[in-house]
């Protein structure tokens, strides 16, 4: 059976991706591993910046131990990997699917509206590295993507993992920030992309689905109606869905492709 890897968003694990692991296992090897620092993955133990390439190179050795190119399936932060990993080793990449990906270094050469997005995330970040606590620093990450008030409403059991993920999750924004690809190094990008975007999720990942959307050769964009960043959850039967479709035998043609007012969508 094909191979399908799918690599989870911050603050996450492996088991983010349960539901569509049960919608694919019947036709795919699914592969839905732990990135460095979560479950089972030890933390990273380098030194310096941490950049997407360090996340990518457990990835890489795992699909080579595989045997063949994977289709390639990231949200959020696993997004901006999968990003990586297809444009840097395209040949272990079958197809790739990116929900919402967090690579936000593709906005710093972009137009106002880019920069306007950028700027919304840049300064988010800098509040999580600012708060004086680890629940202060979860409540600002929490809030950032899914509204104000959305830690309070979170249960005590599930902000535990959320605070024990900061100091990755701090490690995670400096590599999204500051990859140095831009946007003309995926110019020549070979495997088909489904790219899915919340209708209702942040400028600053609308602007990211935007250009990619309107730069990569082969590329199909999808809004999901009513989502926000967390998609993959809140939406999961029609993304489960559009994703089985895009990496079974026909490629879903229908998907809408990028407009400049989706950057605006509120």
């Amino acid at each position: 059976m094909t191979p399908v890897m799918l690599l989870h968003a911050s603050a996450s694990s492996s088991a983010q991706w349960r539901s569509l692991c049960a919608a694919l296992e019947a036709k795919h090897h699914v592969v839905a591993p732990d990135l460095v620092g979560y479950g089972t993955t030890p933390p990273w133990q380098g030194t310096g910046a941490f950049r997407l390439a360090d996340e990518a190179v457990q990835l890489r050795r795992l699909i080579r131990q595989l045997g063949e190119p994977v289709h390639l399936v990231g949200h959020s932060y696993g997004g901006a990997v999968a990003l990586h990993v297809a444009r840097t080793s395209p040949e272990l990449v079958r197809r790739l699917v990116l929900i919402e990906p967090v690579a936000f270094h593709l906005l710093r050469d972009g137009d106002a509206i880019d920069l306007e997005g950028l700027r919304e995330f840049s300064a988010a970040a800098q509040r999580v590295r600012a708060a004086p606590d680890p629940q202060a620093a979860a409540r600002v990450f929490v809030d950032y993507w899914n509204g104000a008030g959305a830690w309070d409403r979170t249960p005590p059991e599930k902000r535990k993992p959320v605070v024990a993920a900061l100091p990755k999750l701090r490690l995670e924004l400096d590599a999204a920030l500051g990859e140095p690809a831009t946007l003309a190094d995926l110019k020549a990008l070979r495997p088909p992309v489904l790219l899915l975007q919340g209708g209702l999720t942040q400028l600053s990942t609308r602007c990211v689905c935007h250009r990619l959307a309107r730069s990569l050769p082969d590329v199909a964009l999808h809004v999901v109606r009513g989502a926000g960043h967390m998609l993959p959850l809140t939406h999961r039967d029609e993304v489960n869905a559009l994703v089985a479709s895009f990496i079974g035998t026909e490629v879903p043609r229908s998907a809408a492709r990028a407009a400049d007012a989706w950057r605006r969508v509120a």
